[in-house]
């Protein structure tokens, strides 16, 4: 065989191998491409299953969630999904969404209900108002779980007992906060909302916070794709473990922001931000704070759990009272919720600490607003209770005009009073009860003394208000809502020394913090908003870049390895 024939069965050898190999390649990326393209098509499917509806727009299943709609009655912003509820958290006419109606749970079902865990349990409360049409209800289960492992305890809210009553603790999530049961799952609801197609994948979440929502938002946003998470607090209002809990937390897409203010003046940022529909829509606005329906909806499932576990205790008790510490009216609101339900609950009692607006109200029917009162229980330190506005619509009979007008006359005057049949039937509906300063720390020192246990003292003016009102037995549940270290310098005027702190809460102090500061002004908030929304994107799209590169670097490290390897095949020929 001659020298140019040899050559020509090489060229000829190389051809056939790079063709062959050519070949494979383009199979391998039109199985890929295939796979991408099937992927996409699931991924589709799964969006019109979220949203309840088939590719011609029709429903898939004959149960239908329940619908919401604005307190204040704006023709747009009724018989919403409560998809979009949840994204909007405040309605675009600045009133609140409340349920168009309320599923019933019979004693049958109910009592079916006793041997589940809570995880369990809570998918089958919230399950009654989010039917598969909305959330599929295997997914709905994982978001519950996965909301619930997070917890310390096992049972999520364990209850005991603790002289002659029953005290549900609320504090075993990653705050120590019964904030965390709510905005665990928020956090996670979203996270599914926003990867099946709601808001472009995107959400910037502006919260105030008089300590415990603050952190419990923060940890259950931290690190979720496609959330901001904005955080305000009023300067020196907060206990410096709350601060120190928002302002520990590194992740790029949390950003705690003092205020020189009040909560109520922090509140009132947010609730300027929604109504800025350019601002709204450019930076998807979302909210965290009890305005937001999931929160409400979330802590209805307390209420069953406990109601299950005192009564598998008390075989006598019919109904149970509630007490509880009472700021921004959501956590009661679940409560009186769950009454309509078809839960047999007694009293529903409102405890206040000296900004005691609730209190007047449901004694006198005065919602009178006066200036805060700096106290021990600094949650508690709020003067409008941005949830009242709920109950105040089916006070009115479920007649938005009447409610808007209501709001209209107290945004205007400070002062909205009922009086005669109206009167009685919220008094009828809430029991209440104020706490002092002296009255919260006289309760701490006496449950630790005589009972070896530790209240917050936002807990303690729910202890304080059930023995105010003579309710201090077995049918009774004072809910606690926060772990007495976060409140360390105020249990220490009444116990010392203090029991030991967890860990996790000790270890604060050697964490590095950050935090902006702002003026109490609304557009140099939304500015500063802005801006962090634009740093992280831009932050996040260099990433993508640097990964397509290393991608881009991987491939052809990947082509230049086969052609190393055919040409070493064919010198070996």
């Amino acid at each position: 065989m001659t020298a140019e024939r040899r050559r020509t069965q090489r060229r000829n050898s190389l051809t056939n191998i790079i063709s062959a190999a050519s070949g494979r390649i383009r199979t391998s990326v039109s199985t890929g491409n295939r796979f991408i393209i099937l992927a996409r098509n699931l991924s589709s499917r799964t969006k019109f299953d979220s949203d309840g509806t088939n590719s011609d727009g029709h429903t898939t299943n004959t149960d239908k969630s329940v619908t919401y709609s604005s307190t204040r009655g704006c023709s747009t912003q009724k018989s919403i999904s409560f998809r979009s509820a949840v994204m909007r958290g405040l309605a675009h006419d600045r009133g609140l969404f409340v349920p168009d109606s309320f599923p019933t749970v019979s004693p049958e079902e109910l009592e079916s209900w006793r041997g589940l865990n809570y995880a369990d349990l809570a998918t089958e409360v919230i399950g009654k108002f989010v039917q598969e049409d909305e959330v599929p209800r295997d997914i709905l289960a994982g978001i519950v779980k996965k909301s619930c492992a997070a917890f310390r305890s096992e049972e999520v809210t364990p209850l005991v007992k603790v002289d002659g009553h029953y005290i549900l603790e609320l504090f075993h999530g990653p705050t120590f906060a019964f904030k965390d049961v709510a905005l665990q799952m928020l956090g996670n609801f979203f996270e599914y909302f926003l990867s099946t197609g709601s808001n472009g994948g995107r959400l910037a979440v502006l919260g105030a916070t008089s300590g415990d929502t603050g952190s419990a938002a923060i940890y259950g946003l931290r690190g979720k794709k496609g959330v901001d998470c904005i955080i305000l607090f009023p300067t020196g209002r907060v206990s410096e473990i709350q601060e120190r809990q928002m302002t520990t937390v590194p992740d790029d897409n949390i950003h705690c922001v003092s205020v020189d203010g009040t909560f109520d003046d922090c509140q009132d940022i947010v609730k300027a931000s929604f109504a800025d529909e350019e601002f709204r829509d450019h930076v998807k606005l979302g909210a965290v704070n009890s305005i937001n329906w999931c929160r409400v909806l979330a802590q209805t499932t307390y209420y069953f759990w406990s109601y299950l576990r005192v009564t598998d205790l008390e075989k006598d008790v019919k109904k149970v009272n509630f007490s509880v510490p009472t700021g921004n009216f959501g956590d009661i609101l679940a409560g009186y919720y769950s009454k309509r339900m078809g839960l047999p609950v007694g009293d529903l009692i409102v405890a206040t600490n000296e900004n005691d607006i609730l209190h007047r109200f449901f004694r006198k029917g005065e919602y009178h607003r006066r200036n805060i009162q700096k106290t021990i229980s600094p949650s508690m330190d709020i003067c409008v209770s941005s949830n009242f506005e709920r109950y105040l619509f089916h006070l009115s009979g479920d007649d938005s005009s009447t409610l808007a007008s209501w709001m209209s006359a107290f945004e205007s005057t400070g002062k909205l009073t009922i009086t005669g049949d109206l009167l009685s039937k919220a008094q009828a509906d809430f029991k209440s009860a104020k706490c002092d300063t002296t009255q919260t720390l006289e309760t701490i020192k006496n449950y630790h003394t005589k009972d070896d246990y530790m209240l917050c003292p936002h807990s303690a003016t729910g202890v304080s208000a059930l023995h105010q009102l003579n309710t201090a037995d077995s049918a009774t549940v004072a809910l606690a809502t926060a772990h007495f270290a976060k409140f360390g310098d105020a249990c220490s005027k009444a116990v010392t020394p203090l029991p030991e702190i967890p860990k996790e809460l000790s270890q604060l102090w050697s964490m590095e913090t950050r935090k902006s500061q702002c003026p109490n002004d609304a557009k140099v908030v939304q500015k500063f908003m802005e801006r962090k929304i634009e740093e992280r994107i831009e932050k996040h799209e260099k990433q993508i870049e640097k990964k397509n590169f290393v991608k881009h670097l991987v491939l052809v490290s990947i082509a230049l390895g086969a052609v190393t390897v055919v040409v070493s095949a064919i010198r070996r020929r």
